[in-house]
């Protein structure tokens, strides 16, 4: 998902919620869905800790004011590269993205040869377009990639996904929700054919931390304390949907029926899933290629997911200073 290299919407950062004098500060953006369990956790848990608007590249830039971040693993992969002290501790959702075109000739992933493919270089859905061609055969280069603005809520601009496969610039969008439900409706499910494939890609949006905070006494009992919190609202957008999926809405500006289309596409359960490392030492692959840089050796992820944190939040270890 969007990340430091992106920021048509981060602007200035904002106090969202929280009292000033909180424990701990966490930097998420605010116009994605997924950060929201962090804010239920806050609000409905009594969890000590504010939200400010960024990611994870504030964590590595502003680690004495900055304490956790949220972001996809896209981007914590590209700051692990130059930011070694960093730690994914918790996974907060998984979202299966989805390749949405327009039917007629296109019936499977491979008719997209040769095609204009809409979504945000440098991002998740970039990489999610990627492995979704290659999973049908069809390598870099033998399509179109086309940059385009993600939309929150109709009517969307002219520049954005939506209207652009609408509009027909190009033949498919690849994007994280609403931005493809929204491209779904925009053409109409009836004309409409959609890719997805969880094996293929799912996004990985994780809550990171550093070395330094997790080696303070005090500040990793604040994190662990916060974790379990989080775990409380992570069963919440589990359990009961219908609380959170109004919430969610009105929070992140979604109308609240599309963001009713779209809430099955998330996995909201939570954790550490096993296949972590295989996961990110592959994408880093694609995330240096981007960035120019040599990929992250596999110990490097190894060391970069810490799962500590979870198992002493869970009640499953102690942390020995």
């Amino acid at each position: 998902m969007l990340g430091s290299t992106v920021t048509w919407w981060l602007g200035s950062t904002l106090l969202l919620s929280g009292l000033s004098t909180a424990t701990l500060t966490i930097a998420s953006a605010f116009q994605v869905v997924e950060y929201m369990p962090q804010l239920v956790a806050i609000q409905d848990f009594e969890a000590d800790a504010k939200l400010i608007n960024g990611g994870v590249a504030n964590l590595a830039s502003s680690p004495d004011t900055i304490d956790l971040a949220g972001n996809a693993e896209t981007q914590g992969l590209r700051q692990l590269a130059t930011h070694k002290d960093l730690r994914l501790i918790y996974v907060i959702a998984e979202v299966a993205y989805r390749l949405v075109a327009k039917k007629g000739s296109i019936t499977t992933p491979a008719d997209l040869e040769g095609k204009r493919i809409g979504t945000m270089p440098g991002t998740s859905a970039a990489y999610f377009v990627q492995k979704m061609m290659a999973s049908a055969g069809v390598q870099d280069g033998a399509y179109t990639v086309v940059s385009g603005l993600p939309c929150n809520q109709a009517p969307c601009a002219a520049n954005s996904l939506p209207e652009m496969l609408k509009s027909g610039s190009v033949d498919a969008v690849g994007f994280w929700e609403p931005t493809d439900q929204l491209a779904l409706n925009a053409i109409g499910l009836d004309n409409a054919v959609i890719f997805q494939n969880s094996t293929v890609y799912r996004e990985i949006y994780s809550l990171y931390t550093t070395v330094d905070k997790l080696n303070d006494a005090a500040m990793r009992q604040d994190i662990v304390e916060f974790l379990k919190k989080l775990l409380q609202a992570s069963n919440k957008f589990v359990t009961d949907p219908d609380d959170v999926i109004p919430r969610v809405a009105s929070q992140v500006k979604i109308d609240e029926d599309v963001l009713r289309e779209a809430w099955s596409v998330h996995d909201w359960k939570g954790g550490l899933p096993a296949d972590l490392v295989d996961t990110l030492t592959e994408e880093d692959e694609w995330v240096a290629k981007q960035d120019g840089r040599i990929a992250l050796a596999r110990a490097d992820i190894e060391i970069f997911i810490d799962r500590t944190v979870l198992m002493e939040a869970q009640g499953n270890s102690t942390y020995l200073q």
